[in-house]
């Protein structure tokens, strides 16, 4: 029974990276359409669980609003196909395709599902939906995309990122808001240049994988439960400069795509974009710090006799992995320069 799942695990796995691979090197619009319904198809069954009722009502949510934006998608290629002519209609088909590709990240203003899917998944499938589920309606936005538009989209997903998470007791819901806020910085990575744009969100992947695999190990999914968070001091430092690194604080690894977006704002004069996103960020370095003194600064005599001893040989490689993140900063300015 073991084996069976694993094995439909990796077809759909597969599958997944199948549909990204046809999505991206399509030669029309309903090639791209197709290769987003098989990347669906293919993502249902990966977070669909019957023992699990959260997981679930997640899979029934995420198959709807999926749904919703590819109707919307291959209504807008049909109508495109007899309009195309009409600048005007050229324009207003260019907003409908990035609407509909903003609604399939999670973007804003299609912000609401995101969230409230993440909460009832599992952190591998939080992992493949804050990542690479972001990479097919990327690509596809950076073939046709309306540039004024997308700055204001990009400002209020900066400012919904970072204004979303408080209250928050969830690690998963404000893993999802970071997701939604670091969205905002990969449009407008993605306006500049492709190449920086895949610089971004490789750094993010490799930042959230780290995070997303610290936390399935030690299965903590809600900030109170940091305050029991007894184990050895490794990888509460770890988990401290991934988090820093993630929040663009210098000198990490984090900081340096951030700092490059800034640079190309600030020479072109877009002083207010880059202010807002300066100011985001340093919000989004408040909800970090809060997860880090819950498990930092919390000591008491109780929680000595819950003291939690892991071995696990990937926790030398996430160790690893968090020192590369502290001297990557001064190694990629060096290499930069």
């Amino acid at each position: 029974m073991l084996l069976s799942f694993n094995s439909n695990k990796m077809f759909f796995l597969f599958m997944l990276f199948f549909s990204t691979l046809i999505s991206i090197t399509a030669n029309s619009w309903l090639g791209c359409w197709i290769g987003l319904e098989i990347n669906l198809l293919s993502f249902i069954p990966l977070i669909s669980n019957n023992n699990n009722l959260l997981n679930s009502e997640a899979s029934l949510k995420y198959f709807l609003t999926q749904s919703i934006a590819s109707i919307n998608f291959l209504f807008t290629i049909i109508l495109s196909m007899f309009f195309m002519k009409n600048f005007f209609f050229n324009n207003i088909f260019s907003i409908m395709i990035n609407s509909t590709l903003l609604m399939k990240m999670g973007s804003v203003p299609f912000h609401f599902w995101f969230p409230n899917i993440i909460e009832g998944l599992s952190w591998f499938n939080s992992f493949i939906l804050m990542t690479w589920q972001k990479i097919s309606p990327m690509i596809l936005m950076s073939y046709y995309f309306n540039m004024n538009f997308l700055m204001i989209i990009m400002i209020f997903n900066v400012l919904i990122g970072a204004i979303g998470g408080f209250n928050q007791t969830s690690i998963r819901k404000l893993m999802a808001f970071s997701s939604i806020n670091n969205l905002g910085w990969m449009i407008s990575a993605l306006m500049i240049s492709e190449n920086l744009w895949m610089l971004y969100f490789l750094l993010y992947s490799f930042l959230i994988s780290i995070m997303c695999f610290l936390f399935y190990t030690l299965n903590i999914f809600y900030i109170n439960q940091m305050f029991n968070f007894n184990i050895n001091f490794p990888i509460k430092i770890s988990i401290m400069i991934n988090f820093l690194s993630l929040g663009g604080l210098p000198p990490f690894l984090g900081f340096f795509p951030k700092w490059m977006i800034i640079n190309y704002l600030i020479f072109n004069k877009l002083y207010i974009i880059s202010f807002i996103f300066i100011m985001m960020s340093l919000i989004m370095l408040i909800f970090y710090i809060r997860i880090i003194y819950s498990s930092f600064l919390f000591f008491s005599f109780k929680f000595k006799w819950f003291k939690i001893f892991i071995k696990n040989n990937f926790l030398i490689v996430i160790n690893l992995s968090s020192f590369i993140s502290l001297l990557g900063m001064i190694i990629s300015t060096l290499f930069f320069f």
